[in-house]
């Protein structure tokens, strides 16, 4: 896929991962960069080592004139386009690498340019055009050297080893095996990348689900129970004024709450790494729901004692009883629910009744409390059950698997 894109004159997914060495790109609308340092160093080190072997080969090889410093830094050059065209890039610097040859210039550092211009072939996704390249010019190097020497300067030219070959070959099949290593680090590097963004976007979206859940536990119970009071406020205000002053005063409360808890939640999202201002809530508050429910006109019984449970079950359990009173004040007909806690070893079973029947009333709710609830209980590893009772009621049970706190 890498290779397709490459062809298609787009870079490979993971261009742009790795060491800076390796790769730098202003991006892919701007491409990439100019590689002009590293070229000029390069061709100085052509010419300087060229000139150094034309010495060492003196008399065996011709000696370097002007055609021969032509193609050494024409084949340099063509390194500055080596990250824009990797693959004309690499048969420019073959070809010119096997002219040099062929006019019988010294063995040098020609072979450089040829080297890294495969190794940006490789890297960029263009594998079969770097072995194709690399391939042919062996093959016009044995071509020269067992054959076309006999006509091509200098005159007293005699035929290379096989064994000169072999090195050679060696060298070449070293060069594309460094620059597949370089490929596949690359590769790995990507992936990396790619793996980490998945996992920071996978805990984002939970931080904003849990943040969503968190907001809507608060708000439906906080504004369940103050719909109902502005009801019985507005019913009682004349006939009954005293009345209507507590639905009042529980709707001042119920509203404070809310809003610190919704002030708390904030908080935390604002500053994640900061601890909580406040302990999260858990069942030890039960009785404040109990008392909300109350002020709601609903009858709460609880049986069973709240465990001493870990902060997050805690805050699950207390919001799961939170949400499934906030449905009955919404959703049922009956005045009256009861909580049933019962842990058995390691789990803990919440069921909340109510004796219905279901009002049919739109209660203005966001239709999100039983999934909500589903996963806060998911979270823990347990399960929520809800449905209507035989006897007209309604039923929310939650299991919950638990390690409870352990006495210090």
């Amino acid at each position: 896929m890498d290779e397709q894109r490459a062809h298609r004159g787009g870079p490979p997914q993971w261009r742009g991962h790795g060491p800076p060495w390796l790769n730098r790109w202003d991006g892919e609308d701007q491409g990439p960069r100019w590689p002009w340092r590293s070229t000029v160093l390069i061709t100085a080190f052509v010419l300087v080592g060229s000139n150094f072997a034309a010495h060492q080969q003196e008399g065996e090889r011709a000696a370097l004139d002007v055609f021969a410093r032509v193609l050494l830094i024409a084949g340099s050059a063509l390194l500055l386009w080596r990250r824009r065209h990797p693959v004309l890039v690499l048969f420019g610097t073959s070809a010119t690498a096997m002219v040099y040859l062929g006019a019988g210039y010294a063995y040098g550092p020609v072979f450089l340019t040829v080297a890294v211009a495969c190794f940006a072939a490789v890297v960029t996704g263009h594998r079969w055009a770097a072995w194709t390249a690399l391939g042919m010019l062996w093959a016009g190097h044995v071509l020269v050297a067992h054959w076309l020497y006999r006509w091509l300067p200098p005159s007293h030219d005699s035929s290379v080893s096989w064994t000169q070959e072999i090195v050679i070959a060696t060298w070449v099949v070293a060069i594309v095996a460094l620059s597949e290593l370089a490929r596949a680090k690359r590769e790995q590097w990507a992936r990396e990348r790619a793996e980490r963004a998945q996992a920071a976007r996978r805990r984002a979206d939970e931080e904003r689900l849990r943040i969503a859940r968190e907001l809507h536990d608060v708000l439906a119970h906080s504004i369940s129970v103050i719909n109902v009071q502005a009801g019985v406020g507005l019913a009682l205000l004349d006939s009954d004024p005293e009345q209507a002053r507590k639905a009042l005063t529980t709707i001042k409360s119920a509203s404070k709450e809310a809003l610190g808890e919704v002030r708390q939640v904030l908080d935390r999202l604002r500053t994640p790494g900061d601890a909580p201002r406040a302990p999260a809530p858990g069942l030890d508050r039960l009785p404040e729901l109990v008392e909300q429910a109350a002020s709601a006109g609903l009858t709460v019984e609880v049986e069973g004692e709240p465990p001493d449970l870990p902060p997050g079950a805690g805050l699950a359990a207390f919001r799961i009883v939170q949400e499934a009173l906030t449905n009955v004040v919404r959703h049922s007909g009956s005045r009256h629910a009861c909580v049933h806690l019962d842990q058995v070893g390691r789990t803990l079973r919440l069921r909340i009744d109510d004796d219905g029947p279901a009002t049919g009333a739109d209660a203005g709710g966001s239709g999100n409390g039983l999934a909500g609830m589903r996963e806060r209980a998911a979270a823990l590893g347990g399960t929520i059950e809800a449905g209507p009772r035989p006897d007209g009621g309604f039923t929310v049970l939650a299991v919950l698997p638990l390690k409870v706190k352990e006495d210090r």
